[in-house]
């Protein structure tokens, strides 16, 4: 074929991030003729500037927390200071190692990986570069970016979390803008690190949309760390002040080195969305129903281009929706079971309802709260920080939601969505067998609590 000529597959996939790269392997193994279309790094955000590498810096923030704890354990420590290029050369060589096996595991499937910029042609060819793909289905994954506000000043003293990663040294004071997940975690990660850190939040509380008691247990766990919470704050300019800047937010000013921001938006400019036809939400993102398909049949939509939470675990389950349905199956994104969580100290998680949206949606709800202060392990290690809570509905038992703060809370929230994915009622959790002593005993007993029959605290 000369440059220009088509070639036909029967899924396209645009964007090579968690998603694209699940529903092009998903879609092969289903006898797919498959590409791959990236412009930048295999793994998108996730592996390269957000999940993986915040970890291996939340990692880091961990462990200095364990060696300031070890004394209790009667084990000395003497000096401990933390290097941060040594992280970061830690942080790339990671992703790195993700990468590579990334691309062996495409060829392993017989995904055609191809390099450059996808855009739609129409609806059923996509371009990149001076080739054309046609495509019997098209699956769009193209991630988001970052999205500063549009504050006076600010663009001077930002510091966005792209940044933050490769820094080599901590600045502080430091102004956290937003209290939803990435925020929270960045402002107890620096903190942890030395910095003198104000999470300033415009709603009334952090993470608002999680549940109340979520995150009223993690915003005292932060303050007994050392960041300062501001909330019911407006960003509204910066300006430069000496060596850093000040920083107005409503009726207070602060001073900071820097303004930390990790806000995201979907990429779907220079899609060829308009030309396609694929209509948008109010707030940019691509309209996609319960099984991922656009409003043009055949091309799906998935991960941080729909909006919501914007979670890379979501957008590869995403992406097995739409290839199974690309490849003639009828699949459904099951939203509700997505799980949230933050590897804070100490860490949270959830899946389904709050207490609040439940009561919101007209259910009579029975809650069960066991709090990590009675379980045995958390007081072995040192850890009764937090407490589970199970939302149920009074009337059926049905778990609505779970909630978790606590050590172990992003590996124990599995399980509570398997629970929610089985329709388990809060009997039949209270009366399975966990190991002794774990961490796991507390989601058992918090649904023994829902149950009205918790053994382990005083009768209500």
């Amino acid at each position: 074929r000369g440059i220009g000529c088509s070639q036909m597959y029967d899924v396209v996939v645009i964007g090579g991030g968690p998603g694209g790269y699940a529903a092009a392997i998903r879609a092969s193994q289903l006898r797919g003729k498959t590409a791959l279309v990236e412009a930048d790094l295999l793994g998108g955000t996730c592996v390269n500037r957000g999940c993986i590498p915040t970890k291996l810096w939340l990692r880091a923030a961990k462990l200095l927390r364990n060696l300031s704890l070890a004394g209790e354990f009667g084990i000395k420590v003497t000096g401990h200071e933390i290097d941060l290029s040594a992280l970061v050369q830690r942080k790339t060589g990671v992703a790195q190692d993700i990468r590579t096996s990334m691309d062996a595991l495409l060829r392993n499937h017989g995904v055609e990986l191809i390099r450059g910029r996808g855009t739609l042609k129409n609806t059923r060819e996509v371009r990149v570069g001076h080739k054309t793909l046609e495509a019997r289905n098209i699956i769009l994954a193209t991630g988001s970016s970052l999205d500063v506000p549009g504050a006076p000043g600010l663009a001077e003293a930002v510091l966005t979390t792209d940044q933050a990663l490769d820094l080599s040294e901590i600045p502080s004071p430091l102004v956290v803008w937003g209290g939803g997940p990435v925020e929270v975690e960045m402002a107890a990660c620096l903190n942890a690190f030395g910095a003198r850190v104000t999470l300033a939040v415009d709603s009334r509380r952090i993470l608002p949309k999680e549940d109340r008691e979520t995150s009223q247990r993690l915003a005292q766990a932060l303050r007994e760390q050392g960041v300062d919470i501001l909330a019911g704050a407006r960003l509204d300019a910066v300006e430069k002040s000496g060596q850093g800047f000040m920083v107005a937010l409503g009726d207070r000013s602060l001073e900071t080195a820097r303004v930390l921001v990790a806000g995201r938006k979907p990429n779907t400019e220079g899609l060829g969305l308009t030309e396609a036809g694929i209509r948008l939400n109010a707030e940019g993102s691509i309209q996609a129903n319960e099984r991922t398909e656009t409003s043009v049949p055949r091309i799906y939509a998935i991960g941080d281009l729909t909006g919501g939470w914007m979670l890379s675990h979501a957008a590869s389950a995403m992406g097995v929706v739409a290839a199974e349905n690309a490849m003639g199956q009828q699949r459904t994104f099951p939203s509700h079971l997505t799980p949230r969580g933050l590897w804070t100290s100490p860490e949270a998680a959830a899946v389904g309802l709050s207490e609040e949206e439940a009561e919101g949606r007209g259910y009579k709800v029975e809650v069960g709260d066991f709090p990590y202060s009675v379980n045995g392990l958390a007081m072995v290690e040192g850890e009764v920080g937090g407490a589970v809570k199970v939302v149920s509905d009074a009337s059926l038992g049905q778990i609505l939601g779970v909630h978790i703060v606590g050590a172990g809370a992003t590996e124990l929230i599995g399980e509570a969505v398997m629970a929610l994915q089985l329709e388990c009622t809060v009997e039949e959790l209270a009366h399975t067998i966990r190991m002794h002593p774990t961490f796991s005993e507390c989601v058992m007993d918090a649904a023994r609590d829902a149950a009205s029959w918790a053994l382990y605290l005083p009768r209500k």
